[in-house]
């Protein structure tokens, strides 16, 4: 049987890991400062994680949502505490997409409208209504394009601002840092009059923080940069350092009903297991702090270089844009260097490493990037 051809691949095959760095099956070591698309939190095989995996293995691996399952009010506690968000409500899934579809069925069930207002370049998902929020109809079937969402500029209020003045829409969904889009940063003005229009107009605010979130900005959640509280904020990526796993924070004000929401793997026992260990490793081990300083460092040695047109981004979120296509450079780094990176675009190499990367590692990027572009 063959596999179904759906990503050009670079012809490596990683084989094992540790902390932000990764071995292929021919022995070849890379530094990872992509994570997987964001996914690896608090580093790869980290020890506790590992634990806490084969333990919860050993008992449980799974039961349905039909009994008590007490590690996902653990978790809940914890990622309160963590969020700062302890008096929403946790409802769990198994991914990014997952989330989304579900924050915006959600918001039509509560307001009773059904149209959602998303922005250019905006990453979603690739499931139904999560991919016709996705500014990209490449990846849009027919049968997900049934005329139900608006996209709207990037940080533009007055179009906004019109647009919920119809009192028809259900929800306005926005990542505060796009990553698909290119590492697009929205502005703490900008949120915090979606969250002003939306509450004036009876609509719900989503913060997309599926690849923003979870430490990755320097802050929990990425919007908590601009004061606002979003009604629904989702998350995925980070939550389970790899194991398939995502999440809702609804706002305590929407009162849940039966069959509203539902899921059969979704909070599993294993997921759960994952995420408490991830929260557990991100408080002791001050990842945040890392994220914030780690992240500024790079920042700035990379501001300036020859060829970089900008570098944007918060913590461990930054994009490079260049001023010529950086395929080539990309490539150099894999192959020549052993760096993995993330791309947006033609122009834009982005970096999403384990929130654990070391002053020494980031060295080690920076020196292999001015070296590729000729800066002694």
């Amino acid at each position: 049987m063959k596999l179904f051809d759906v990503y050009p691949l670079f012809d490596i095959a990683i084989d094992h890991g540790k902390g932000c760095h990764v071995t292929d099956t021919e022995g070849v070591e890379y530094l990872d400062l992509y994570g997987g698309h964001a996914v690896i939190s608090i580093g790869h095989s980290h020890p506790r994680y590992l634990e806490a995996l084969n333990r919860q293995a050993a008992k449980l691996v799974f039961y349905s949502n039909s009994v008590i399952n007490p590690l996902q009010q653990q978790l809940a506690d914890l990622l309160g505490e963590a969020s700062g968000y302890p008096d929403y409500q946790l409802f769990l899934v198994n991914s990014g997409a997952e989330a989304n579809e579900n924050a915006l069925k959600l918001a039509s069930f509560v307001t009773g409208r059904r149209r959602v207002i998303a922005f250019s370049k905006a990453f979603h998902g690739r499931t139904s209504l999560a991919v016709e929020a996705t500014d990209n109809p490449k990846i849009q079937a027919p049968v997900n394009r049934n005329d139900v969402v608006t996209v709207l500029p990037w940080n533009d209020t007055e179009a906004l601002a019109r647009e919920l003045e119809k009192e028809d829409v259900a929800a306005v969904i926005i990542e505060p840092i796009q990553g698909v889009g290119g590492i697009q940063v929205a502005s703490d003005e900008f949120l915090k009059t979606i969250r002003e229009l939306t509450s004036a107009h009876g609509t719900l605010m989503i913060t997309d923080e599926i690849q923003c979130g979870y430490g990755r900005s320097g802050r929990f959640f990425a919007h908590q940069y601009s004061g606002v509280r979003p009604d629904i904020i989702t998350m995925a990526k980070g939550i389970a350092n790899g194991f398939p796993m995502g999440g809702l924070l609804i706002a305590p004000d929407i009162k849940p009903v039966y069959g509203m929401l539902g899921t059969t793997f979704g909070g599993n026992h294993l997921a759960c297991a994952a995420a408490i260990a991830v929260l557990e490793v991100m408080k002791d081990e001050n990842l945040l702090a890392n994220v914030t300083e780690t992240g500024n460092y790079l920042m700035e040695q990379l501001k300036g270089l020859p060829g970089v047109r900008e570098v944007r981004g918060r913590g461990l979120m930054i994009g490079i844009e260049m001023e010529e296509p950086m395929k080539q450079l990309r490539s150099d780094l894999i192959h020549k260097e052993h760096i993995f990176t993330g791309a947006s675009g033609t122009n834009v190499i982005r970096l999403l490493p384990p929130l654990c990367l070391t002053r020494d590692e980031a060295d080690r990027f920076i020196s292999s990037f001015r070296k590729l572009l000729g800066v002694g």
